[in-house]
């Protein structure tokens, strides 16, 4: 497959006229041989060129097949050019395995069916492309499950853990992916259909005689006493005392020998209850040692993590590492019995047993979060995947971690290991500087010491992620040179012309080649946010966008549940240039120039950022804190930087100010936009969707309802008067000032007009945005020097004060002292009036905690406030589809509309009649008025109605 890319011979230019020639051939080839999509585009090409790993390698082009029939006309015609071929799943790889320089088929988009289940027999015939934990939601009504279960478990493919053989947490109880697979079907580079089960049936030419001229070989050069042996190619599996078993064989592969086109999977008994046994010791050599030892127990789960890697303060028991021991039962007392006996056998310094379900998701959230979370350490530094998942025989874990750590500490780097102490698993990420050559140097002398360490503990290079471009070079050293040899051997019988995923396992590139940061720029870009948290002192764009290690947490499939937002537009569409990763690839790819080469106009860029809500789900839902509203912002204020804007920037980026010019004639405004040409009319104008209805002007605005009151002359807090609030939704303001007064809160007004300049944010007219913040900062000043308190009633305003002011203005103290000064309505309340007692209103809830609330503020007051004044019931996560501008925008509507149907719109829908229906937010209470005929209020407006009059009038 070399050739592909060096025969072209010639001048460079001649060179480069001929490859494009060769790609626009095969691109037609391809559209005219499959039924699926076939996108050579700049952005089709850009979103694949990483995996979750520290590698990049550039494709030529990406075709998503409909069936095996697309798959098998797929690779005819790239066999034809002499193109290689690599599948990719869900793009979760942590070796580099999902990357490569052909052509790509992802099997997400279609190809994920469920064929069937038996559940007499335990099995389910799967598509490669089917996302796990729609498997396991399908079969759970049965009381099965699929065994494997990778942290990426609701977005990873069944074809991709079959690719890797994916483990996950419970393998101790349920083994790999290999153990839990019966058949496969797949299709060769060469064409070949092949079924694959034990015994020789299927098998290609030639592959029996390797494997009987190998016996010897194959019996001794393998290790043993390993659960977790995922390196290297599983020839051994072939042998007769292990069942001649061809399917687990091509489990591992990563995709070099063929593409699973279909899958027999066997399925297991989940127990009906759960409890959560978790176990406190001093360090993470100590929780090693404990691990062994509870096995025979039979837990469920033995997962270990250290305290460096749990977000404090926590509810954990004493302990610097804890041990998370699962245990099943078919009653939840069972369970509990279980877990409470492996803590009075565990020799542990504490431990308690944890039955809740909510309590016990909560937990495994901190774990399987860890991927990301352990990328960024508390002081700012970067970590990457480098050394990411060895395992050793789990006697020896714990002088394998301390053997470990001592390396670490020779070679200047620091780690945080975590992961499958009941396996001897253990995943790290490393600080390693992949940045500079020397840094190189070092990440390359510390993979080579480090696989040292790993055989001489027994181990495997790789526990669980595969080779990829991370490990296959140093498979030598677990196999020596005569196995390593067979393997290329094997991958030829099965792939003799190498098209299949080049530079894994066998033939491997080198590890320290294809790293994903050569391409970035080493100068920092001029940029208008300060990004205080990324890079070594803060303002880094390229380390603000390497933020995102490709865990994709945001590409989980709608609808969502519980209160995470992220991501709202990849759920409505399922597109990956539409999630949170896909941007951020993105945005990678257009700092590289090679892929994406118009920088900052970008229209690949561009278009992918179109969708994004500015909802800043990311923010707090992306394990490694992505803030794709900032990155969206800092784009479009660059990409028309000098050029016209789209209308709707002019329209509704600069909403204050037409508002304010718009108060003296509310009236004729609301009158005129009834009338179906103006509306029309000024919607065409405004860039506006012509399905939206225009918001009515409030006859009376907030602050002129307010004027000739008496305001507190010892104010306890500053009442801000947010747009919203002022020209749209006074009654919210209003409604706000009785409470206050009922609470016996004093406030004061701004002098003059203030703006967090949200709408300006939101449409990247950052200079603009600066300004309007200068002016507010020079009017509340003196606020600010009193030590005022900013009482802030819309979410998205408060949201912008505590992140956009201080990050556009971080030149200005002022700033900084602002966002510390920012509350919530319910914030305010608790903190000036902590012995006000609510009136009791005694309704259930439902509607929606604003997207910016539960990013940026948190809810925690407010929900203790609607729980002393009797409001049951939880709020729906995600967003609303609004989003300010966002859902008003042309073109955006049906994906607005979308986004509301993922949760708000159910949650309203089957909520029970006298259900009190919550919005804080505008944007929310708007798109319930269009989508859902109304009724949403504010919390403020819900306790002001249910005063008592004297406390109303008070």
């Amino acid at each position: 497959m070399a050739e592909y890319t060096e025969r072209q011979g010639g001048t460079p230019a001649k060179a480069s006229a001929a490859t494009a020639d060769r790609t626009t051939e095969l691109a037609r080839d391809l559209a005219g041989a499959v039924r699926g999509d076939v996108d050579f585009s700049a952005a089709a090409r850009a979103l694949v060129t990483m995996d979750a790993s520290n590698y990049r390698r550039v494709p030529v082009g990406v075709v998503t097949p409909r069936d095996a029939d697309d798959i098998a006309a797929a690779l005819a015609v790239c066999r034809g050019h002499g193109v290689p071929v690599v599948p990719r799943g869900g793009g979760t790889s942590i070796a580099g395995n999902a990357t490569g320089v052909g052509v790509v088929l992802d099997l997400t988009r279609h190809f994920r069916s469920i064929v069937s289940v038996d559940t007499g027999a335990r099995t389910a015939v799967v598509q490669p492309g089917v996302v796990l934990d729609r498997l396991r939601d399908h079969v759970a009504p049965h009381g099965l499950t699929f065994g494997p279960d990778p942290s990426t478990h609701s977005r990873c493919t069944i074809g991709g853990m079959i690719g890797n053989n994916s483990c996950g947490s419970h393998s101790v109880a349920w083994g790999t992916t290999a153990d839990n697979v019966r058949e496969l079907s797949v299709t060769t580079y060469d064409g070949a259909a092949l079924r694959l089960g034990q015994g020789w049936d299927g098998a290609p030419a030639g592959l029996r005689s390797l494997v009987d001229d190998n016996l010897a070989l194959l019996r001794t050069g393998y290790p043993t006493g390993l659960p977790r042996r995922i390196s290297g190619y599983a020839i051994d599996a072939l042998l007769p005392e292990n069942g001649t078993d061809l399917a687990r064989a091509f489990c591992g592969s990563e995709g070099t020998l063929g593409v699973v086109t279909e899958a027999v999977v066997t399925l297991v008994d989940s127990p009906p209850a759960r409890a959560l046994a978790v176990l406190g010791y001093p360090d993470e050599s100590a929780a090693a040692e404990a691990a062994a030892g509870l096995l025979p127990y039979h837990p469920l789960t033995v997962e270990g993590m250290a305290d460096d890697l749990v977000p404090g303060p926590h509810d954990l028991p004493r302990g610097g590492a804890w041990l998370f021991v699962e245990t099943g039962g078919a009653t939840a007392a069972e369970a509990r019995a279980h877990a409470e006996r492996i803590v009075r056998a565990a020799d542990a310094l504490d431990g308690t047993v944890v039955a809740d379900p909510a309590g016990i998701r909560a937990l495994w959230r901190v774990r399987e979060d860890a991927s990301g979370t352990a990328t960024r350490s508390a002081d700012g530094g970067e970590a990457w995947p480098g050394w990411e998942d060895c395992a050793v025989p789990p006697a020896q874990l714990g002088s394998y971690l301390r053997d470990f750590r001592a390396l670490l500490a020779e070679h200047g780097l620091r780690g945080t290991p975590y992961g499958h102490f009941g396996d001897g698993c253990i995943h790290v990420r490393i600080d390693f500087d992949l940045l500079s050559t020397e840094g190189v140097r070092v990440f390359r002398r510390f993979s080579e010491d480090v696989a040292r360490l790993v055989v001489a503990h027994g181990g495997s290079l790789s526990g669980e992620h595969g080779d990829g471009l991370a490990r296959s070079e140093l498979l030598p050293t677990m196999y020596g040179d005569e196995l390593t040899a067979l393997f290329g051997r094997f991958k030829d019988t099965w792939d003799p012309a190498g098209g299949m995923n080049p530079g894994s396992i066998a033939r491997p590139a080198r590890l320290d080649e294809n790293l994903r940061f050569d391409v970035l720029p080493r100068e920092r870009v001029d940029v208008a946010f300060a990004y205080p948290h990324d890079g070594a002192e803060g303002g880094d764009f390229s380390a603000a966008v390497r933020r995102c290690v490709g865990v994709a947490k945001c590409r989980v499939e709608g609808p969502s549940s519980g209160p995470g937002v992220m991501c709202p537009s990849f759920r409505a569409t399922g597109d990956e240039q539409h999630s949170t990763r896909g941007r951020a690839r993105l945005l990678h790819e257009m700092l590289a120039g090679e892929v994406v080469t118009d920088g900052w106009r970008s229209t690949e860029v561009k278009d992918a950022l179109d969708l994004c809500l500015s909802c800043k789900g990311c923010r707090s839902d992306c394990p490694v804190g992505v803030d794709m509203a900032t990155y969206k912002a800092e784009f479009l204020h660059h990409h028309y930087e000098g050029r016209r804007r789209p209308a709707a920037h002019y329209a509704m980026g600069r909403l204050p100010r037409w508002l304010r010019a718009a108060a003296p004639f509310a009236g004729a405004l609301n009158a005129a936009v009834r009338l179906p040409g103006a509306a029309a009319l000024a919607k065409r104008l405004g860039g506006i969707a012509p399905e939206r209805s225009i918001p009515r002007l409030a006859p009376t605005t907030f602050t002129r309802w307010l004027r000739g009151r008496e305001l507190a002359s010892t104010p306890a807090v500053v009442l801000w008067p947010d747009t919203f609030t002022e020209h749209l939704s006074p009654s919210v303001g209003k409604a706000a000032v009785r409470v206050l007064d009922a609470a016996g809160v004093g406030f004061t007004l701004p002098p003059g007009q203030v703006c967090c300049g949200l709408t300006y944010v939101s449409t990247g007219q950052l200079d603009q945005a600066r300004a309007v913040m200068r002016r507010t900062l020079d009017r509340l000043e003196p606020a600010l020097d009193r030590g005022l308190p900013v009482l802030v009633l819309e979410p998205s305003c408060a949201a912008a004060l505590k992140t956009d002011l201080p990050e556009l203005l971080a030149d200005d103290p002022r700033a900084a002292r602002l966002a510390a000064s920012v509350r919530t309505f319910a914030q305010t309340l608790e903190e000036s009036a902590p012995d006000w007692q609510p009136p009791r209103v005694d309704r259930p809830v439902a509607g929606q905690t604003h997207c910016h609330q539960h990013a940026v503020l948190g809810d925690a007051a407010e929900r203790r406030l609607r729980e002393r004044a009797g409001l049951t019931g939880e709020l729906s996560g995600g967003c609303c589809g609004l989003a300010g501008n966002f859902g008003f925008e042309k073109g955006h509507y049906d994906v607005s509309v979308a986004c509301a149907e993922d949760q708000l719109l159910p949650a309203v829908r089957s909520a029970p009649e006298g259900t009190e229906l919550l919005a804080d937010g505008y944007s929310c209470r708007t798109q319930l008025d269009q989508l859902a005929g109304g009724g949403a209020r504010h919390l403020a407006e819900v306790l002001a109605e249910a005063l008592e009059p004297a406390d109303a009038e008070a």
